[in-house]
């Protein structure tokens, strides 16, 4: 019974992901995931008491996941100017992902304070990651540099999303050289 409970659950987290890449947080219904599902919509509400409490649950699933790959990216760098370069670049990589246009059409929508709480902690964690490499390249406020970094990112992350003229591709060769030429100084 566990079992089956968990493989449900997990259909049901796969079908919100797919629903909020394909369609944005108003796709995110109870009806919408009962069809994708199978499931009948008061079953749903079994598994979920709201959609703020599949949000969450996608963070606290998807977020670790995405969180590791950038951090596997950045273990596999030989120096810190490189770490600053796979963070960049990881994180872009991850824009066509399926969990990260779900990510994408998550913070776009008006949230609990939980699931919000949940992203910015998120952030936070992927912004933690690069405050090392940041003092070891000499930055006076590696937090701050942290900070700012993950602007550039975001704001290359936004661009390819809305499908910018310039290829993903260029987007993220110059959100690298941006960022590789902001922390050397």
């Amino acid at each position: 019974m566990a079992e089956h409970r968990t493989m449900q659950r997990g259909a049901l987290l796969d079908a919100a992901r797919s629903l909020l890449s394909e369609g944005g947080t108003e796709a995110l219904t109870f009806p919408a995931l009962a069809e994708r599902t199978g499931l009948a919509r008061s079953s749903v509400y079994e598994y979920f008491r709201s959609r703020a409490a599949v949000v969450e649950e996608l963070c606290a699933v998807d977020f670790p996941v995405w969180a590791a790959e950038v951090e596997s990216a950045m273990a596999r760098a030989d120096d810190a100017e490189g770490k600053v370069e796979a963070y960049v670049r990881k994180q872009l990589e991850l824009v066509g992902d399926r969990r990260h246009r779900a990510v994408v059409a998550i913070s776009a929508s008006e949230l609990d304070d939980g699931a919000r709480e949940k992203i910015r902690a998120a952030h936070g964690g992927l912004v933690a990651m690069i405050v090392e490499a940041l003092a070891e390249l000499g930055q006076a406020e590696p937090r701050l540099g942290a900070m700012l970094l993950q602007g550039v990112v975001d704001a290359a992350v936004r661009r390819i999303e809305l499908g910018a003229a310039e290829e993903p591709d260029r987007i993220a060769e110059a959100a690298v050289a941006m960022a590789l030429r902001g922390v050397r100084g």
